[in-house]
Protein backbone atom coordinates (compact mmCIF):
# COMPACT_ATOMS: atom_id res chain seq x y z
CA UNK A 1 0.00 0.00 0.00
CA UNK A 2 1.23 3.67 -1.12
CA UNK A 3 0.91 6.24 1.34
CA UNK A 4 0.35 9.82 -0.25
CA UNK A 5 1.47 12.91 1.06
CA UNK A 6 0.36 15.96 -0.78
CA UNK A 7 2.49 19.00 -0.20
CA UNK A 8 1.30 22.12 -0.91
CA UNK A 9 2.29 25.68 -0.94
CA UNK A 10 2.19 29.12 -2.86
CA UNK A 11 4.77 30.12 -5.03
CA UNK A 12 8.40 30.06 -3.49
CA UNK A 13 7.15 28.91 0.06
CA UNK A 14 9.53 26.42 -0.02
CA UNK A 15 7.95 23.14 -1.15
CA UNK A 16 10.90 21.39 -2.81
CA UNK A 17 13.03 22.32 0.01
CA UNK A 18 10.86 20.36 2.66
CA UNK A 19 10.40 17.83 0.41
CA UNK A 20 14.11 17.54 -0.02
CA UNK A 21 14.67 17.56 4.10
CA UNK A 22 12.43 14.72 4.55
CA UNK A 23 13.35 12.53 2.20
CA UNK A 24 17.06 12.99 3.74
CA UNK A 25 15.95 12.58 7.31
CA UNK A 26 12.09 11.21 7.41
CA UNK A 27 11.93 8.86 4.04
CA UNK A 28 14.97 7.34 4.43
CA UNK A 29 14.38 3.01 3.90
CA UNK A 30 11.21 4.01 2.47
CA UNK A 31 10.84 3.37 -1.79
CA UNK A 32 9.62 6.87 -2.81
CA UNK A 33 7.64 8.34 -5.54
CA UNK A 34 7.48 12.04 -6.39
CA UNK A 35 5.05 13.70 -8.68
CA UNK A 36 5.64 17.53 -9.25
CA UNK A 37 2.94 19.63 -10.84
CA UNK A 38 4.82 22.76 -12.10
CA UNK A 39 2.90 25.80 -13.43
CA UNK A 40 4.89 27.53 -15.55
CA UNK A 41 6.48 26.85 -19.16
CA UNK A 42 9.92 25.37 -17.83
CA UNK A 43 10.63 23.04 -15.15
CA UNK A 44 13.17 24.04 -12.88
CA UNK A 45 12.92 21.56 -9.73
CA UNK A 46 13.25 18.31 -11.14
CA UNK A 47 16.89 18.85 -11.43
CA UNK A 48 17.16 20.27 -8.36
CA UNK A 49 15.90 16.81 -6.74
CA UNK A 50 17.45 14.31 -9.56
CA UNK A 51 20.26 13.56 -7.55
CA UNK A 52 18.44 12.05 -4.36
CA UNK A 53 17.77 9.03 -6.57
CA UNK A 54 13.48 9.45 -6.71
CA UNK A 55 11.69 8.83 -9.53
CA UNK A 56 9.99 11.88 -10.72
CA UNK A 57 6.87 12.63 -12.73
CA UNK A 58 6.90 15.92 -13.59
CA UNK A 59 3.79 17.18 -15.54
CA UNK A 60 3.92 20.46 -17.08
CA UNK A 61 1.46 21.60 -18.87
CA UNK A 62 -1.23 23.01 -16.55
CA UNK A 63 -2.75 23.35 -13.05
CA UNK A 64 -3.13 19.44 -11.35
CA UNK A 65 -6.19 20.35 -9.97
CA UNK A 66 -7.73 21.85 -13.18
CA UNK A 67 -6.71 20.70 -16.72
CA UNK A 68 -4.89 17.47 -15.44
CA UNK A 69 -7.48 16.27 -12.94
CA UNK A 70 -8.56 13.15 -15.61
CA UNK A 71 -5.39 12.36 -16.16
CA UNK A 72 -4.04 12.75 -12.72
CA UNK A 73 -5.78 9.95 -11.63
CA UNK A 74 -4.91 7.23 -14.64
CA UNK A 75 -0.76 8.90 -13.32
CA UNK A 76 -1.37 8.12 -9.98
CA UNK A 77 -2.52 3.92 -10.69
CA UNK A 78 0.33 3.62 -13.44
CA UNK A 79 3.08 5.06 -10.83
CA UNK A 80 1.60 2.78 -8.11
CA UNK A 81 1.69 -0.20 -10.43
CA UNK A 82 5.24 0.50 -12.37
CA UNK A 83 7.59 1.41 -9.31
CA UNK A 84 4.67 -0.15 -6.36
CA UNK A 85 5.91 2.54 -3.83
CA UNK A 86 5.78 2.64 -0.23
CA UNK A 87 5.28 6.55 -0.33
CA UNK A 88 3.94 9.02 -3.05
CA UNK A 89 4.53 12.62 -2.14
CA UNK A 90 2.50 14.71 -4.56
CA UNK A 91 4.32 18.78 -4.96
CA UNK A 92 1.49 20.60 -6.99
CA UNK A 93 1.34 23.69 -8.78
CA UNK A 94 2.23 26.53 -6.34
CA UNK A 95 -0.99 28.10 -7.75
CA UNK A 96 -3.18 24.71 -7.37
CA UNK A 97 -6.22 24.91 -4.72
CA UNK A 98 -4.98 21.91 -2.30
CA UNK A 99 -8.97 21.42 -2.28
CA UNK A 100 -9.17 19.93 -5.43
CA UNK A 101 -5.70 17.90 -5.42
CA UNK A 102 -7.19 16.62 -2.46
CA UNK A 103 -10.29 15.12 -4.15
CA UNK A 104 -8.64 14.10 -7.02
CA UNK A 105 -6.53 11.67 -4.88
CA UNK A 106 -9.28 10.75 -2.94
CA UNK A 107 -11.13 9.84 -6.06
CA UNK A 108 -8.71 7.37 -7.04
CA UNK A 109 -8.38 5.88 -3.50
CA UNK A 110 -12.27 5.20 -3.22
CA UNK A 111 -11.65 2.66 -6.12
CA UNK A 112 -8.18 1.69 -5.80
CA UNK A 113 -7.20 0.55 -2.15
CA UNK A 114 -3.50 0.20 -2.53
CA UNK A 115 -3.42 3.94 -2.38
CA UNK A 116 -4.25 5.90 0.64
CA UNK A 117 -4.43 9.66 1.91
CA UNK A 118 -1.68 9.81 4.46
CA UNK A 119 -1.52 13.75 4.78
CA UNK A 120 -2.33 16.95 3.22
CA UNK A 121 -0.06 20.00 4.25
CA UNK A 122 0.95 23.63 3.27
CA UNK A 123 4.11 25.73 3.29
CA UNK A 124 3.62 29.42 4.08
CA UNK A 125 5.93 31.68 4.04
CA UNK A 126 5.82 33.56 7.18
CA UNK A 127 7.11 36.94 6.28
CA UNK A 128 4.32 37.27 3.14
CA UNK A 129 1.28 35.53 4.93
CA UNK A 130 -0.55 38.98 5.14
CA UNK A 131 0.05 40.32 0.98
CA UNK A 132 -0.73 36.93 -0.27
CA UNK A 133 -3.87 36.62 1.76
CA UNK A 134 -4.85 40.03 -0.42
CA UNK A 135 -3.71 40.20 -3.39
CA UNK A 136 -4.07 36.22 -4.02
CA UNK A 137 -6.52 34.88 -1.24
CA UNK A 138 -8.80 32.73 -3.45
CA UNK A 139 -5.55 30.31 -4.44
CA UNK A 140 -3.37 31.03 -0.74
CA UNK A 141 -6.15 31.04 1.32
CA UNK A 142 -7.28 27.54 0.09
CA UNK A 143 -4.46 25.70 0.69
CA UNK A 144 -4.27 27.27 4.10
CA UNK A 145 -8.39 26.53 4.58
CA UNK A 146 -7.70 22.48 3.42
CA UNK A 147 -4.36 21.94 5.17
CA UNK A 148 -4.15 19.10 7.84
CA UNK A 149 -1.09 20.65 9.09
CA UNK A 150 0.68 24.21 8.31
CA UNK A 151 4.52 24.38 7.89
CA UNK A 152 5.55 27.95 7.97
CA UNK A 153 8.75 28.83 6.31
CA UNK A 154 11.43 31.41 7.22
CA UNK A 155 10.63 31.82 10.64
CA UNK A 156 13.92 32.40 11.63
CA UNK A 157 14.76 36.14 10.06
CA UNK A 158 11.32 37.23 11.43
CA UNK A 159 10.73 38.19 15.16
CA UNK A 160 8.57 36.58 17.67
CA UNK A 161 5.61 39.54 17.17
CA UNK A 162 5.90 38.86 13.63
CA UNK A 163 5.67 35.00 13.78
CA UNK A 164 2.99 35.26 16.18
CA UNK A 165 1.03 37.85 13.29
CA UNK A 166 1.34 35.40 10.87
CA UNK A 167 -0.06 32.66 13.10
CA UNK A 168 -2.94 34.51 14.28
CA UNK A 169 -3.86 35.56 10.22
CA UNK A 170 -3.50 31.70 9.46
CA UNK A 171 -5.97 31.33 12.41
CA UNK A 172 -8.57 33.07 10.58
CA UNK A 173 -8.85 30.83 8.03
CA UNK A 174 -7.94 27.47 9.54
CA UNK A 175 -8.82 26.97 13.61
CA UNK A 176 -7.48 23.46 14.06
CA UNK A 177 -4.42 22.75 11.94
CA UNK A 178 -1.00 22.22 13.55
CA UNK A 179 1.50 25.04 12.52
CA UNK A 180 5.12 24.58 12.73
CA UNK A 181 6.73 27.60 13.52
CA UNK A 182 9.99 26.36 15.04
CA UNK A 183 13.33 26.99 11.73
CA UNK A 184 13.67 24.14 9.84
CA UNK A 185 17.48 23.82 10.57
CA UNK A 186 16.20 23.49 14.78
CA UNK A 187 13.92 20.39 13.84
CA UNK A 188 14.90 17.16 12.25
CA UNK A 189 12.43 15.46 9.33
CA UNK A 190 10.99 13.03 11.34
CA UNK A 191 9.15 15.85 13.33
CA UNK A 192 8.22 17.65 11.24
CA UNK A 193 6.49 14.09 9.38
CA UNK A 194 5.21 13.11 12.33
CA UNK A 195 3.14 16.58 12.77
CA UNK A 196 2.18 15.82 9.27
CA UNK A 197 0.75 12.33 9.84
CA UNK A 198 -0.67 12.87 12.98
CA UNK A 199 -2.85 16.31 12.34
CA UNK A 200 -3.96 14.65 8.98
CA UNK A 201 -5.54 11.23 9.98
CA UNK A 202 -7.80 12.75 12.30
CA UNK A 203 -8.80 15.55 10.07
CA UNK A 204 -9.17 13.67 6.56
CA UNK A 205 -12.66 11.79 7.11
CA UNK A 206 -13.92 15.06 8.01
CA UNK A 207 -12.36 17.12 5.79
CA UNK A 208 -13.52 14.31 2.64
CA UNK A 209 -16.93 15.00 4.57
CA UNK A 210 -16.67 18.59 4.18
CA UNK A 211 -15.66 19.16 0.53
CA UNK A 212 -18.36 16.09 -0.55
CA UNK A 213 -21.17 18.40 0.70
CA UNK A 214 -19.99 21.51 -0.53
CA UNK A 215 -19.62 19.98 -4.07
CA UNK A 216 -22.71 18.57 -4.23
CA UNK A 217 -24.13 21.97 -3.50
CA UNK A 218 -22.38 23.93 -5.78
CA UNK A 219 -22.89 21.17 -8.80
CA UNK A 220 -26.62 21.55 -10.67
CA UNK A 221 -26.62 18.48 -12.77
CA UNK A 222 -28.68 15.64 -11.35
CA UNK A 223 -27.11 13.19 -13.50
CA UNK A 224 -24.06 14.09 -11.83
CA UNK A 225 -22.12 10.93 -9.47
CA UNK A 226 -21.94 13.36 -6.65
CA UNK A 227 -25.31 13.23 -5.95
CA UNK A 228 -25.50 9.66 -3.85
CA UNK A 229 -27.06 9.08 0.33
CA UNK A 230 -24.85 10.54 2.38
CA UNK A 231 -25.67 9.45 6.31
CA UNK A 232 -23.52 11.37 7.94
CA UNK A 233 -23.28 12.38 11.96
CA UNK A 234 -22.50 15.55 12.61
CA UNK A 235 -24.41 17.12 15.34
CA UNK A 236 -22.20 15.43 18.27
CA UNK A 237 -19.10 17.04 16.40
CA UNK A 238 -18.59 20.67 17.73
CA UNK A 239 -14.86 20.61 15.59
CA UNK A 240 -16.80 19.54 12.70
CA UNK A 241 -20.01 22.33 13.03
CA UNK A 242 -16.77 25.18 12.93
CA UNK A 243 -15.35 24.20 10.13
CA UNK A 244 -18.33 22.94 8.05
CA UNK A 245 -20.03 26.79 9.00
CA UNK A 246 -16.40 27.95 7.51
CA UNK A 247 -16.03 26.51 4.85
CA UNK A 248 -19.83 27.14 3.57
CA UNK A 249 -18.46 30.56 4.18
CA UNK A 250 -15.67 30.39 1.74
CA UNK A 251 -18.30 28.44 -0.63
CA UNK A 252 -20.51 31.60 -0.83
CA UNK A 253 -17.51 33.76 -1.87
CA UNK A 254 -16.08 32.20 -4.75
CA UNK A 255 -19.91 31.35 -5.96
CA UNK A 256 -19.63 34.88 -6.61
CA UNK A 257 -16.74 34.65 -9.03
CA UNK A 258 -18.35 31.32 -10.66
CA UNK A 259 -16.90 31.25 -14.41
CA UNK A 260 -18.63 29.99 -17.49
CA UNK A 261 -16.44 27.25 -17.71
CA UNK A 262 -18.25 25.23 -14.36
CA UNK A 263 -19.87 23.06 -16.74
CA UNK A 264 -17.50 21.27 -17.61
CA UNK A 265 -15.54 21.75 -14.61
CA UNK A 266 -17.83 21.39 -12.40
CA UNK A 267 -15.21 20.01 -9.28
CA UNK A 268 -13.28 23.72 -9.54
CA UNK A 269 -15.23 26.75 -8.16
CA UNK A 270 -13.61 30.50 -8.92
CA UNK A 271 -10.57 31.09 -11.34
CA UNK A 272 -8.24 28.71 -12.06
CA UNK A 273 -4.58 29.54 -11.76
CA UNK A 274 -4.56 30.56 -15.80
CA UNK A 275 -7.08 33.29 -16.01
CA UNK A 276 -4.89 34.83 -13.14
CA UNK A 277 -1.31 33.80 -13.53
CA UNK A 278 0.92 33.70 -16.35
CA UNK A 279 4.32 32.19 -17.13
CA UNK A 280 7.18 33.23 -19.10
CA UNK A 281 10.61 31.20 -19.47
CA UNK A 282 13.31 30.94 -21.35
CA UNK A 283 16.35 28.39 -21.75
CA UNK A 284 19.54 30.30 -22.80
CA UNK A 285 23.43 29.38 -22.85
CA UNK A 286 24.10 32.67 -22.32
CA UNK A 287 26.11 33.70 -19.12
CA UNK A 288 25.11 36.01 -15.94
CA UNK A 289 27.61 37.43 -13.64
CA UNK A 290 25.85 37.11 -10.03
CA UNK A 291 26.05 40.60 -10.24
CA UNK A 292 23.74 40.85 -13.32
CA UNK A 293 21.12 38.50 -12.17
CA UNK A 294 21.37 40.41 -8.10
CA UNK A 295 20.87 43.97 -10.05
CA UNK A 296 17.70 41.78 -12.52
CA UNK A 297 16.45 40.49 -9.22
CA UNK A 298 16.01 43.64 -7.70
CA UNK A 299 14.55 45.21 -10.65
CA UNK A 300 11.92 42.66 -10.78
CA UNK A 301 10.29 44.46 -7.35
CA UNK A 302 10.04 47.31 -9.17
CA UNK A 303 6.72 46.72 -10.94
CA UNK A 304 7.58 47.69 -14.20
CA UNK A 305 7.35 44.55 -15.28
CA UNK A 306 3.94 43.04 -14.00
CA UNK A 307 3.14 42.09 -10.49
CA UNK A 308 5.78 39.23 -10.34
CA UNK A 309 5.47 36.58 -7.52
CA UNK A 310 8.08 34.24 -8.51
CA UNK A 311 11.21 34.24 -10.41
CA UNK A 312 13.73 30.87 -9.98
CA UNK A 313 16.84 29.40 -13.08
CA UNK A 314 19.84 27.57 -13.07
CA UNK A 315 22.26 29.88 -15.60
CA UNK A 316 25.73 29.96 -16.48
CA UNK A 317 27.44 32.27 -14.56
CA UNK A 318 30.87 32.33 -16.01
CA UNK A 319 34.26 30.56 -15.43
CA UNK A 320 33.07 27.54 -15.16
CA UNK A 321 30.29 28.45 -12.48
CA UNK A 322 26.36 27.82 -12.83
CA UNK A 323 23.71 30.15 -10.74
CA UNK A 324 20.95 28.63 -9.00
CA UNK A 325 18.38 31.40 -7.94
CA UNK A 326 15.19 32.25 -6.50
CA UNK A 327 12.84 34.86 -6.20
CA UNK A 328 9.98 36.11 -3.98
CA UNK A 329 8.54 39.73 -4.04
CA UNK A 330 11.13 41.79 -1.41
CA UNK A 331 13.37 38.58 -1.20
CA UNK A 332 15.99 36.66 -3.95
CA UNK A 333 18.49 34.36 -3.06
CA UNK A 334 21.70 33.78 -5.63
CA UNK A 335 24.26 30.80 -5.14
CA UNK A 336 26.50 28.49 -7.21
CA UNK A 337 24.97 25.21 -7.75
CA UNK A 338 25.60 22.28 -10.46
CA UNK A 339 25.94 22.54 -14.24
CA UNK A 340 23.06 21.90 -16.35
CA UNK A 341 22.76 21.24 -19.81
CA UNK A 342 21.73 24.31 -20.79
CA UNK A 343 20.57 27.79 -18.71
CA UNK A 344 16.52 27.97 -17.70
CA UNK A 345 15.09 30.93 -16.46
CA UNK A 346 11.26 31.03 -15.64
CA UNK A 347 8.92 34.07 -14.37
CA UNK A 348 5.65 33.60 -13.02
CA UNK A 349 3.15 36.11 -11.78
CA UNK A 350 -0.23 38.61 -13.15
CA UNK A 351 -0.11 40.90 -16.11
CA UNK A 352 3.59 39.82 -17.07
CA UNK A 353 5.27 42.26 -19.48
CA UNK A 354 7.22 39.50 -21.56
CA UNK A 355 8.86 42.08 -24.22
CA UNK A 356 10.04 43.92 -21.24
CA UNK A 357 11.45 40.67 -19.20
CA UNK A 358 13.07 39.88 -22.42
CA UNK A 359 15.21 43.24 -22.41
CA UNK A 360 15.98 42.75 -18.98
CA UNK A 361 17.31 39.20 -19.12
CA UNK A 362 18.70 40.30 -22.25
CA UNK A 363 17.49 37.23 -24.10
Amino acid sequence: MAKIDIISGFLGAGKTTLIKKLLEEAYQGEKIVLIENEFGEISIDGGFLQGTGVQISEMSSGCICCSLVGDFGEALRDVQVKYQPDRIVIEPSGVGKLSDVIRAVEDVAKDDKDIVLNSFITVADASKCKVYMKNFGEFFNNQVEHAGCIILSRTGKLSEEKVNAAVALLREHNATATIITTPWEQVDGKQILASMERTSADFIHELAEIMEHEHEEECDDPDCACHHHHDHDHHDHDEHDEHEHHHHHEHDHEHEHHDHDHEHHHHHHGHDADEVFTSWGVETPKTFPAAEIERILTALDSGEYGKIVRCKGIVNGGEGKWLHFDYVPEEHDVREGSADVTGRLCVIGGELKEDRLKELFGV
